[in-house]
């Protein structure tokens, strides 16, 4: 989500003056990645049907609205000077399903899981760092941020890694081709704009790069999304950029933004799903989505055809769009509820069919359901080697979310009990799926593997997991504990077996993560993972310590880096 306290310190909830600079204070910390939701609500998706009844669950249909985006034209790039400093009165935000509680649903993991005796390690192919709190520092005037929240994109011998708020772009060796550079450079938008929450993904059909971010205006009266894209094998030279507005002036506390904006794809649209909320207060006006035509996007029309989905829903945070592979007979979506906080044991699964029909001004089909899961919860802070402060474990979110193979791949941090342990620590719950399509949209779904990565005395929060089309799978994350300082970790997954194998550290953090004496350190929001171009090998990319070389220069407050890694699937 959007980081609203990257500068400074936390204001109070009565509208004190923060000073706002380039990236700087919107509002109250949202100390968890989980903005405000109201709690005690009933699920705006239908309920399921017991295990084993005959009857099929109900499906749910949304309606979208037609429109076009407009390029980003005119609007200088990140200036070679710190821009002015600005003040503001913010409201507060809220944050009632983001803390972990005693009292919740903690599932255990099973014995099998904390084994997983049959899946050996691999080491990985590529070991390097990325993008940093260093980076971030020196390309955005000395300000210094967090969390990274890192997209990850690989195509055709480039990396290309977007945080907050720096990118990079490497080759598949490691080796920095082009950077750091300002982030909101890659968007075209000006040094005193905020912007956050970047992802991005390499089209091997069009040969294209895609990238999304949320942006607010220097004022803080407009949101929007913004899309940037490069028809080109090569993410080096100029890109085309687009902004949907966001700032929705007749809702509830507008003007408002869309948060934490989670990027998909498939052979015929881009997909960004985000949960609405005010810019100055703590209304949260539900989940939405936009489908943008790709065609449009690819071609460099000017006014790219996109259909809006509003409310989708109301009480829970929005679904994630699945980065698709191959021809997908819709574009498939995951999503967690818990909409009390106190834990769940259901998904949403959610189709778009009729997708040609964003091209033509029409309107794509949009359907879900709910099916029984698996047990998760809202992991609990973890702790960390050398302080005494625990870093944010954020909620239970779905994370990134993969179809290929026929399958939907979905995974999240979740309060667990590992097998043998006492304690209730942070860890993994994933998820692989088997969607049932009908000629109205989704009709049904069913679990065909889901388990826990979790083990005894240690944190693993904000996993990734990426597939390949015969069900092996590599999940990445960070490994933290009393014991040991935040690590980049990741294990694997054999086809045909129910649980990911032991915990290979991929690089050891240096020291703890410092935040200030005044604020607990924040961690996250995602990891990220997508498949190399041309191999059976998954591209990983995750929060971790690194070396003082890459952390911040003012006695390592906010010193966080990125490692980015491949592993072979099989």
């Amino acid at each position: 989500m959007p980081d609203w306290d990257r500068l400074g310190e936390r204001p109070s909830s009565k509208g004190d003056q923060v000073n706002l600079t380039r990236m700087g204070w919107l509002g109250v910390t949202a100390a968890a990645s989980l903005a405000t939701i109201a709690t005690g609500l009933a699920p705006a998706v239908a309920q399921p049907s017991a295990p084993g009844a005959s009857t099929p669950p109900a499906v749910q249909t949304y309606h979208g609205t037609p429109g076009v985006a407009r390029p980003v034209t005119g609007i200088a790039p990140a200036a070679a000077k710190p821009p002015a400093t600005r003040v503001a009165h913010m409201g507060a935000r809220r944050l009632p399903s983001s803390h972990y509680s005693a009292t919740e649903a903690v599932p255990g993991a099973p014995a099998s899981a904390a084994a997983a005796a049959a899946t050996a390690t691999r080491s990985p192919v590529v070991n390097f760092n990325g993008v940093s709190s260093r980076d971030s520092q020196f390309t955005n005037f000395e300000a210094k941020f967090e969390p990274p929240d890192q997209g990850l994109c690989q195509g055709n011998g480039f990396v290309l890694e977007p945080v907050n708020s720096a990118y990079r772009i490497y080759r598949t060796n490691g080796k920095s081709l082009r950077g750091p550079f300002n982030i909101n450079d890659l968007f075209n938008v000006g040094g005193k704009e905020f912007t956050s929450d970047p992802r991005c993904w390499f089209d091997r059909s069009t040969q294209t790069w895609f990238a999304t971010i949320l942006f607010l205006n220097d004022s803080f009266t407009a949101g929007s999304l913004l899309i940037a894209v490069r028809h080109d094998p090569s993410p080096l030279g100029l890109w085309n950029e687009y902004s949907i507005d966001t700032t929705d002036l007749g809702g509830n506390g507008c003007p408002c933004f869309g948060d934490q904006p989670r990027l998909g794809i498939d052979q015929t649209n881009l997909y960004v799903t985000a949960d609405e909320f005010s810019i100055l207060g703590p209304e949260f006006n539900g989940a939405e989505m936009w489908v943008i035509d790709k065609a449009d996007l690819v071609n460099g029309v000017a006014s790219p055809h996109f259909v809006h989905f509003a409310n989708l829903t109301t009480d829970t945070v929005a679904p994630q769009p699945a980065l698709s592979r191959g021809t997908p007979n819709a574009e498939y979506m995951l999503s967690s509820l818990d909409p009390s906080g106190t834990g769940d044991n259901r998904i949403g699964v959610w189709a778009v069919t009729n997708r040609d029909q964003v091209g033509l001004g029409g309107t794509p089909t949009l359907t879900s359901v709910v099916i029984n899961s698996e047990k998760y919860a809202i992991p609990p802070p973890a702790p960390q080697k050398g302080a005494t402060a625990k870093l944010d474990s954020g909620d239970d979110r779905m994370q990134s979310t993969q179809f290929v193979g026929g399958t939907i791949w979905g995974e999240l941090t979740t309060a667990v009990r590992p097998n043998g342990d006492g304690t209730t620590r942070a860890g993994g719950a994933w998820f692989q799926v088997k969607p049932t399509l009908g000629t109205s949209g989704i009709t049904g779904a069913s679990i065909v593997r889901q388990s826990y990565i979790a083990s005894r005395g240690r944190y693993q929060i904000y996993p990734a997991v990426q597939p390949d089309a015969a069900g092996n799978a590599a999940v990445i994350f960070t490994l933290t504990s009393k014991t040991r300082f935040p690590a980049a970790a990741y294990a694997l997954l054999k086809a045909g077996h129910s649980n990911f194998g032991p915990t290979v550290v991929a690089a050891a953090g240096s020291g703890p993560y410092i935040r200030s004496p005044a604020n607990a350190p924040r961690w996250g929001d995602y990891s990220f993972a997508v498949p190399d171009s041309s191999t059976d090998a998954a591209w990983l990319a995750t929060e971790y310590i690194p070396p003082r070389s890459s952390q911040t220069t003012n006695g390592r407050i906010r010193n966080w880096g990125t490692r980015i890694l491949k592993i072979r699937l099989k």
